[in-house]
């Protein structure tokens, strides 16, 4: 039987037939002609700086995807800010890898995408708790790669079960309007008291306070509800009742506080990006943020030969020649050919030689890697 899905196996990634059908007519023609020049290949999405920094992502499943190969890979580090300039060069018989163009450009064109956006988001609230809620909008195949873009990014956390599974994280999440829908209206108490007394006590008691009535109303019934055990208040109200969204959550934190409860956070989720992040941020605890990363445009990555059999070899708009990129004293980046000195530290460094994985990957590391390259450069 076959798959139920439209999922292509990982299998079918690794034997490089996810690919785009003129790769295929390329392999078949150079075995013809008995062609299989040495080149050097280079991943990039702007030839010289531009100004416009991104967070580099996706380089682990690359590296899965390359290894193996008789081939040497460079690579920038994962979390890396980069502007300009190669991010990926890939050295060895173009046979070996030219089938694989296809999945290796979306292996980090989307992740680099999530994860750049999920810097922005944490840069616009630092100090704030950040869970991403992203993953229902992207197919589920997928789940992981938005959920490690995001912690790559800066965020705290996620919520979705298998992508927990996948990077050995606990995935965060409380109650939908569902489960307090479940109960009737006017049975939110009924709902918040059986959460509180059905799941393990490792779980934060976040009660969803804005399903039937007025945000402020539910907040304070919880309050009554739960009593001490209330740790915090999530208000997910949509777009198009939310009203003064920060004056809502302003008369909660009010309310709140008028009653002795400092101790119950607010937190807020529903269609948040940096801006309302960050003029929300003073406010609330913590921000579910969906759509903003999952949503994310990919970089607009492109695989180009820059050398073939030893000699710079370059299409029209790209910079023939293998190449090295700097980190430069003011925060810059810089473009160089491989083969000149250049000042600055170089960011290009071994990920695979000969076919074999020279690097491990550290999400926690290269989520401190993108915060300390955003204060580098002035990132925002």
């Amino acid at each position: 039987m076959s798959d139920p899905f439209d999922v292509i196996s990982p299998a079918t990634i690794r034997e490089g037939r996810a690919t785009d059908a003129y790769f295929e007519r390329t392999v078949e023609t150079l075995d013809h002609a008995g062609k299989n020049p040495h080149v050097v290949a280079e991943v990039t999405a702007d030839q010289f700086p531009t100004g416009e920094f991104e967070v580099f992502a996706g380089v682990a499943d690359a590296a899965r995807l390359l290894a193996g190969r008789g081939i040497d890979v460079d690579a920038l580090h994962e979390g890396r800010l980069f502007d300009g300039g190669p991010v990926l060069s890939i050295e060895g018989s173009y046979l070996e890898f030219a089938r694989l163009e296809t999945a290796l450009l979306g292996f980090l064109s989307q992740a680099s995408g999530m994860a750049t956006n999920a810097l922005r988001a944490r840069r616009a609230a630092p100090d704030s708790s950040l869970l991403s809620f992203g993953a229902r909008h992207v197919h589920p195949s997928i789940a992981a790669v938005v959920e490690r873009s995001a912690l790559v990014g800066g965020f705290d956390g996620f919520s979705h079960v298998a992508a927990g599974e996948l990077l050995s994280r606990e995935p965060s999440g409380t109650m939908p309007h569902a489960l307090v829908i479940a109960f009737g209206k006017g049975n939110q108490e009924e709902a918040w008291t059986a959460f509180d007394e059905a799941v393990a006590d490792s779980v934060p008691r976040i009660t969803l306070c804005d399903t039937y009535s007025d945000e402020v109303d539910e907040v304070l019934r919880a309050a009554d509800a739960l009593g001490e055990n209330l740790d915090s208040v999530r208000i997910d109200t949509t777009s198009s009742r939310r009203g003064d969204i920060r004056h809502i959550i302003r008369e909660v934190r009010w309310e709140l506080d008028a009653r002795g409860r400092e101790d119950v956070e607010v937190f807020v989720s529903g269609g948040l990006d940096p801006d309302s992040l960050h003029e929300l941020r003073g406010d609330a605890a913590g921000f579910g943020v969906g759509g903003y990363v999952s949503n994310a445009d990919p970089v607009d990555f492109a695989l180009d030969i820059v050398e073939i059999d030893g000699e710079p070899a370059a299409k029209r708009g790209k910079l023939s020649g293998k190449k090295q990129v700097y980190r430069t004293g003011d925060g810059g980046h810089h473009v160089a050919l491989a083969d000149h000195e250049s000042e600055g530290e170089p960011l290009l460094s071994p990920l695979i030689r000969d076919g074999d994985l020279v690097r491990e990957f550290d999400i926690d590391e290269a989520t401190e890697r993108a915060a300390a390259d955003a204060d580098t450069v002035g990132f925002t």
